[in-house]
């Protein structure tokens, strides 16, 4: 399985954390490591159509998931499954979102 991710997505970094605690193995492409990453990836995000909500929300669409096979998804549950491992565990997130209510400054 190839995984397009960057660093600066807290997504990809839970997703990273529980590779490397599950001990599996997958290949890891930061989209932000080179021009070439960032092309390969763009071609997915503008053709696939795994990317249509994503677009239509102007948002990134990482971390992506490719089976072998070219099977293409955005949830880390059907990847994970994809690699015969569970579904991620409310505990195995080690970072969250922070949502501010009332008015962060």
């Amino acid at each position: 399985m190839k995984v397009y991710g960057a660093q600066i997505c807290i997504d990809c970094r839970n997703y990273k954390a529980i590779q490397t605690a599950r001990g599996f193995e997958a290949e890891y492409i930061d989209i932000t490591e080179s021009t070439q990453n960032m092309r390969e990836f763009l071609e997915l995000r503008d053709t696939e159509p795994v990317f249509a909500p994503v677009r239509e929300r102007h948002s990134i669409g990482i971390p992506l998931f490719v089976r072998e096979d070219g099977a293409k998804t955005l949830d880390i549950d059907e990847a994970l499954a994809w690699l015969g491992q569970p579904p991620v565990r409310e505990e195995e997130i080690a970072e969250r979102y922070f949502i501010c209510e009332g008015g962060c400054q």
